[in-house]
């Protein structure tokens, strides 16, 4: 099962902004109730990209100077961080299908994740 880390102000520099995989960022608080709705898509995304995204998570209280650096207003926020482009960012609860859309995942699949087509034999 792919690994969800928890990011703190001291390492997001490292783990995040300068790491060679695109990364997907939940900034949630143990006491909000969309950001535990938010957790199974989290983890659905972490399985599905294992090795091609990495999925941390920023918890907004205990990382005030990230919630600063980053204008996190509203959780959850789920922000992406593509190496050499600018994060964009949603708010409130998505399931994976919208955050894949939202952030252009596609291109991180590889054809053994896309369900193949059958063939057909000539017998």
């Amino acid at each position: 099962m792919a690994e969800i880390r928890h990011v703190t102000d001291e390492n997001f520099e490292e783990l995040v902004l300068k790491s060679e995989r695109p990364t997907v960022v939940d900034f949630w608080a143990v006491w909000c109730g969309p950001c535990k709705m938010v957790a199974p898509e989290m983890e659905k995304l972490a399985a599905k990209y294992d090795g091609k995204v990495d999925v941390v998570k920023v918890d907004v209280d205990a990382n005030p100077r990230l919630s600063q650096a980053f204008n996190i207003m509203s959780i959850p926020t789920i922000a992406f961080f593509k190496p050499g482009a600018t994060p964009q960012g949603v708010v409130g609860f998505r399931p994976l299908e919208q955050l894949e859309v939202q952030f252009g995942l596609a291109e991180f699949e590889t054809a053994a994740d896309t369900p193949a087509t059958e063939s057909v034999s000539a017998d």
